[in-house]
């Protein structure tokens, strides 16, 4: 469906919804999201008044059993009532044949939703200070929602479930494993469960010069326990490079005090660090689903394929909250130079290789740089941020090429050490407890192999030195 098909079918649906014809005016979509597809726009009513507006819609035709907007909907007018900001919702549907897929329509909330914009800009300077505590007084207020007024949210063991779908996308993680393992055996008592936003993170808060404006993407929300949401805020992805641990803008002290206030629940400190290990892990699944769901066919985005190359930064999030490390050193890693990944002397092509000058790796350098320096600068919105993440794609191939037969060694020497071929052999072992008796050389092995994936994916991301009493922060 073209931009004018989805005007026209939008001015029909607001035109019901409103109860007055409406004229629909500078459709443009925005960028991000993973399942839905989002616009914002305008509708002008018959008496002159104008409206902004957002429009979220599913990109597959699920029909109803399938999608949750529904639902969301429904947790947004559930939330407003307890206190929650949140943006007015103004049209949903299920069927198709009105926009295509199901969507929700709501009101514009004006501010900033981009994170590194929040952490970083003089503008927001002044609000930061407060959010990490404005993020604990709305989650109270979220975790007070009476479950029945949203019926339909779903429950379940979540490590259970995170491995249930480890199991089901096929890519085994040793590191992974070791985060299950570590979970199996300090697993908190179970509390009463409650509603659950599932997705409370920098990048989707709405953020003004007077602080939170709204609460988004509802999508993830279901029973479960408390302490869930405020793990997740402190996974060290939603820091976008601060070392501060909620959200990147506030401590653990102000989040948990402001939360207590404000009515939640006493929080305790082993309880929270479980769910940030949790959280962490499940990002990293959730990194892997969204590469798969590229290479599938399912939704073509080189968004989505350099995700699935970041799992190796959440590997790496995840080694540093594990006990199981041994701080004498990581085993079997090739040098690094004091500028990043290892420094190899090799020919500019494979040994072997009857290809002429620029090699592979000159030939990626080219096209980087043109999309840096000429496609970028002349691009803006979706676009512009594709481009910037198509120019991260090229240079990670250039390092796996130029690194891949020093690190393909040094990763079949350290396997051969612990008795195993493969990750998934290795996987299966951490999973069956054949390891137990020797979880830090373990754990030191998948550390340096989480290392040479980041000297390839990300090499900014650096894995720091084992600890052997890691905390949230």
């Amino acid at each position: 469906m073209d931009d004018r098909e989805l005007t026209e079918r939008l001015r029909t649906v607001l035109g019901a919804a409103l109860g007055e014809p409406v004229v629909v005016e500078g459709l443009t979509r925005l960028p991000g999201g993973a399942s839905k597809d989002t616009w914002s726009f305008s509708a002008r009513g018959s008496g002159g008044s104008v409206r902004r507006l957002v429009l979220r819609r599913d990109r597959d035709r699920m029909g109803p059993s399938g999608s949750r907007l529904g639902l969301e909907a429904a947790l947004l007018a559930a939330a407003a009532a307890v206190g929650v900001p949140v943006p007015p919702v103004v049209a949903t549907g299920v069927d198709s044949d009105e926009l295509g897929a199901a969507f929700l329509i709501t009101e514009f909330v004006d501010g900033e939703t981009i994170p590194r914009r929040i952490l970083r800009d003089e503008q927001w300077a002044s609000v930061r200070p407060v959010l990490a505590a404005q993020c604990g007084q709305i989650l109270a207020a979220v975790h007070r929602i009476p479950p029945g007024e949203v019926p339909g949210l779903g429950a379940g063991d979540p490590l259970a479930q995170l491995r249930g779908q480890l199991d089901q996308l096929g890519q085994p993680h040793p590191a992974f494993e070791l985060g299950l393992r570590w979970l199996e055996r300090t697993r908190p008592a179970a509390s009463v469960p409650g509603v659950v936003h599932g997705d409370f993170r920098n990048g989707n808060l709405i953020v003004g010069d007077d602080g939170i404006r709204a609460v988004l993407d509802w999508e993830l929300a279901h029973l479960g326990d408390a302490v869930e949401d405020l793990g997740w805020l402190c996974v060290k992805a939603w820091r976008f490079g601060s070392p501060l641990p909620v959200g990147g803008f506030g401590s653990i002290e102000q989040l948990v005090t402001a939360y207590q206030a404000a009515g939640g629940r006493p929080v305790d400190e082993d309880v929270l660090r479980w769910w940030i290990v949790l959280g962490t892990l499940r990002w990293g699944i959730i990194c892997i689903a969204q590469a798969l769901t590229h290479l599938s066919g399912a939704v073509r985005s080189v968004e989505l394929a350099a995700i699935g190359r970041r799992v190796c930064e959440v590997e790496s999030d995840l080694m540093e909250l594990l006990p199981w490390t041994d701080p004498s050193g990581i085993p079997g890693r090739p040098p690094l130079t004091a500028g990043g990944p290892p420094a190899l002397e090799r020919p500019p092509g494979p040994r072997g290789a009857p290809h002429d000058v620029p090699s592979a790796v000159q030939l990626l350098d080219a096209v980087r740089e043109f999309l840096e320096n000429e496609v970028s600068p002349a691009t803006e919105g979706r676009v512009r941020f594709h481009v910037r993440v198509a120019a991260n794609v090229v240079a990670m191939v250039g390092r796996e090429v130029e690194l891949r037969e020093a690190l393909a060694i040094a990763h079949a020497a350290r396997l051969a050490g612990l008795g195993v071929g493969s990750e998934a052999e290795l996987a299966a072992a951490i999973r069956s407890g054949a390891f137990d008796d020797r979880l830090g050389t373990v754990s030191d092995a998948v550390r340096a192999t989480v290392a040479d994936k980041l000297a390839v994916a990300n090499p900014g991301h650096r894995l720091p030195p084992a600890t052997s009493s890691p905390g949230p922060g």
